[in-house]
């Protein structure tokens, strides 16, 4: 039997038959209001149930539950709110109790909001609780200071699903759940990568993979900070390297459709919640996860677990610490298993790889495979002083 959702329901809001045209007749008539890619995202995970239990964007309660407690409700953790910020021209000419048409980034009418409610938040306030900084340097609070003053609430009817590219491992949770079902999974782990996968996380995903039936390897694919490696690299490294590297009938890859928030401790917890909707038991949680820059100790998304009770949470965390190739030992380790001082641990900053990879220099095999390192020289040669 698969795992519960969280909150208990596998949300769906995606309109089908009758509903779907009485809704695509009334939109016209509906006062409309346009959204960016990463609302568009946010609508789609709120759609397919990826942020099970929310039906749509969280009201005032919600919202200072989240930011405060960490909680939707009692019982029912939730680290990042789940907003529509809009401008005061935008707020002002709609009502509360009335349905809004929202049409997406791309022009298309993604959803109808039932609006619920109008209100604000201190967006520094919310900044510092769900970044631990209100330095403008850091993405998740430089889209938040971005937002319009005002927050609208209400459930929501979606018309469509976004569809992005690589939509044929684009699975919702409920196809991903129908997968494990089918394959005979009962434990299923979840690897979060916005990254391609080097030698480190090969070795996370592998020891996990020792104590669980499949793998689900889960690439972040909505808004990201535009100097991450793009999707299309990425994916070319997760396909090679999944195609010679893992066992077929123990691993699978689909993408994560969210928003990257860079929210560091909370994130992971995020992070776990959805891979839980999407049907795994467990969750890898590594080192500086979802982390940017240096706004977070080393392990502190590893500490807030300590933070909630297993069963809110309903998925177990595995933590990693540090991992590399140890010259010594032989093979790969992390500080947990080798004895044995740096000098004899194979690691590179990202800088250094970029460098390595600009120069058409492929980084040591100890560090990552060489089908992964082919594809990333070939991007970063083909990006060299652009």
């Amino acid at each position: 039997m698969s795992i519960a959702p969280h909150g208990g329901e596998l949300v769906n809001r995606i309109l089908t038959g009758a509903a779907l045209q009485a809704a695509k007749e009334k939109a016209p008539s509906l006062p409309r209001l346009k959204v960016d890619a990463y609302t568009a995202f946010d609508i789609d995970g709120i759609a397919k149930g990826m942020f099970s239990p929310l039906k749509g964007f969280m009201n005032s309660e919600e919202t200072r539950n989240a930011l405060d407690h960490m909680y939707l409700r009692p019982g029912i953790p939730w680290t990042i709110p789940i907003v529509l910020g809009v401008s005061q021209e935008d707020a002002d000419r709609l009502s509360t109790g009335s349905e809004v048409a929202i049409e997406d980034d791309r022009g298309d009418l993604a959803a109808i909001l039932h609006l619920s409610e109008k209100y604000s938040v201190d967006k520094t306030d919310f900044a510092q609780k769900v970044y631990r900084t209100t330095d403008p340097a850091h993405p998740g609070v430089a889209y938040t200071m971005s937002l319009g003053p005002v927050f609208l609430a209400g459930e929501l009817d979606v018309l469509q699903a976004r569809e992005i590219e690589f939509q044929e491992v684009n699975l919702t949770p409920a196809e991903t759940r129908a997968a494990f079902d089918a394959k005979g999974w009962k434990r299923i782990v979840a690897f979060q990568t916005r990254n391609p996968i080097h030698r480190a996380h090969e070795y996370l995903t592998k020891s996990a993979l020792e104590i669980c039936d499949g793998l689900l390897i889960h690439p972040l694919m909505g808004t990201t900070k535009s100097d991450d490696i793009p999707g299309d690299v990425r994916m070319a490294c997760y396909k090679a390297l999944i195609e010679k590297y893992y066992p077929p009938n123990h691993a699978m890859l689909s993408i994560m459709p969210v928003n990257m928030r860079y929210a560091g401790p909370r994130e992971a917890i995020m992070h776990a919640i959805v891979r839980r909707n999407y049907g795994c038991t467990h969750f890898i949680v590594g080192r500086d996860h979802a982390g940017v820059g240096n706004y977070y100790g080393t392990y502190d998304a590893h500490y807030i677990f300590d933070e909630f009770k297993a069963q809110e949470l309903g998925i177990t965390p595995l933590f990693f610490d540090h991992s590399f190739f140890c010259r010594a030992c032989g093979n790969m380790a992390s500080i947990k298993t080798c004895p044995h001082g740096k000098e004899d641990h194979v690691f590179l900053s990202g800088t250094k790889v970029r460098e390595m990879l600009g120069r058409g220099e492929e980084p040591p095999a100890e560090f990552t495979r060489h089908e992964v390192a082919q594809i990333l020289i070939q991007w970063a040669m083909s990006t060299e002083g652009k």
